[in-house]
């Protein structure tokens, strides 16, 4: 009996638009755990009961916050377990790292102000197998195949990071570029290209630290001009229609954003096919 196509064979076959549909998060809290995680571990599910109330408590302190659990199978557990607290805004950008000796010393961590401050910058490639089976299989591939090419300390395994139709997804932080659609013999100049601050737009899901609204502009007007640099662009303003952005040469660009509704597909493997609701934007003079 052959297998029947998974939620992301069904979005690519559709058609479905790639870009503008990244993870809307500037603040993100990573911490490793080994292991097989839950199928919801957004609220610290298999923490320690008190590690699991101090990241809580981050959450709902810090604005557009997330938390993500990481590992790297293999890595030895001499080296303890390690926490990130990153910011990934489009004007600011920062590590801090923690050094634990298990992920229950979270309890006694202060996230706010604590750790170190490192250049660290991070590939997290979505595999939460429990939450879905194309991040399992997709992402896992596409893991193995940057840890051949990137360094060790760079490339971590991470728990549902939104969108799994959009299979093998990569965050890369703290630049906060999202990128899906990432197949194993393809990915490492992709990825590599990321971590040097470049874009390759065939694979952009969008800058975290925009709203889908303006992901979708920002896409629009980097295509048209064929401005790949993250740095190329910087926001000016937006409204519910309107988004402005600035390039890197001083000139202004603008592009209007309307809701469209997608191809009807499944969100995630098992669910009800539905129309998939986005954004589309066009550059305006």
């Amino acid at each position: 009996m052959s297998t029947p196509p998974r939620c992301a064979d069904l979005s690519e076959l559709a058609g479905e638009p790639l870009g503008a549909t990244a993870t809307n998060v500037e603040n993100w809290l990573l911490i490793e755990v080994p292991g097989t995680w839950q199928r919801d571990v957004g609220d610290g599910a298999g923490l320690p009961e008190e590690a699991r109330r101090v990241a809580a408590e981050w959450l709902e302190s810090t604005p557009s916050s997330r938390l993500l659990f990481v590992r790297r199978p293999g890595r030895a557990r001499s080296g303890g377990t390690l926490a990130f607290v990153v910011h990934a805004g489009e004007s600011r950008a920062d590590v801090r790292r923690f050094e634990l000796e298990t992920p229950g010393d979270l309890a006694a961590t202060d996230l706010a102000r604590g750790g170190d401050q490192t250049d660290a910058r991070l590939v997290l490639v979505c595999g939460h197998g429990m939450r879905d089976a194309c991040c399992a299989l997709r992402g896992t591939a596409v893991y193995a195949a940057l840890t051949e090419t990137l360094g060790e300390d760079e490339v971590w395994l991470s728990s549902h990071q939104g969108g799994h139709r959009f299979a093998a997804n990569v965050l890369v932080l703290p630049v906060g570029v999202h990128l899906g659609r990432l197949a194993p013999d393809g990915a490492v100049p992709v990825v590599v290209d990321a971590l040097a601050g470049r874009i390759d737009l065939a694979h952009y899901r969008g800058r975290v630290a925009y709203p889908a609204r303006v992901q979708a502009a920002e896409l629009a007007v980097r295509s048209a001009e064929q401005l790949v640099a993250v740095d190329d662009l910087g926001l000016v303003a937006a409204d519910d229609t309107l988004v402005r952005f600035r390039s890197h040469d001083g000139r202004e660009h603008a592009a209007v954003v309307e809701g469209r509704i997608g191809p009807t597909v499944p969100a995630s493997c098992g669910a009800d096919p539905e129309p998939q609701a986005g954004f589309t934007a066009r550059v305006v003079p």
